[in-house]
């Protein structure tokens, strides 16, 4: 069943507008330059350049029908790559934010160390206070945390 596939048949109404401007093209130029003494068979036709004037404006519709079906197909792949580049940008975005917090949760990391490391060296006030500071921001930092997960 693999022939009454939608895409399949899209395809082909798609070919279908260029291949016939070319038959339609092929019996207008047949009908305006030959006549029965050249083919036979053209003594059927009762008027060949009324016929050909058809065909004309029906060559006409279909090379209209045609642009038509290329103008949508070229705007469909327009929009697949625009559609493709924001999703590309918006990877690189959050990429990017997701490096930033991991370089702040860094950053926070070896001030907690360095503050730690110094009031075990110097248990005095001001590495004290250093070490509450760096207490108040790492809890802030859980709690920030805490919101962006609960969202």
């Amino acid at each position: 069943m693999e022939l009454f596939k939608r895409q399949v048949w899209i395809n082909f109404l798609g070919l279908l507008p260029g291949s016939l401007v070319t038959v339609l093209v092929i019996a207008i130029a047949f009908l305006r330059f030959y006549d029965k003494q050249d083919f036979q068979f053209l003594s059927i036709v009762a008027q060949p350049q009324l016929w050909s004037n058809r065909l004309t404006v029906a060559a006409l519709l279909a090379a209209l029908a045609n642009f038509g079906v290329e103008w949508n197909r070229r705007n469909r792949e327009g929009n697949r790559e625009a559609e493709a580049r924001d999703r590309r940008a918006e990877e690189t975005e959050r990429e990017a934010e997701r490096a930033e917090r991991e370089a702040r949760r860094d950053r926070q990391e070896v001030r907690y160390q360095k503050a730690q490391i110094r009031y075990q060296l110097d248990p005095n006030v001001a590495n004290r206070q250093e070490l509450i500071l760096v207490l108040a921001a790492l809890e802030e930092y859980e709690q920030t945390l805490s919101d962006t997960l609960s969202a």
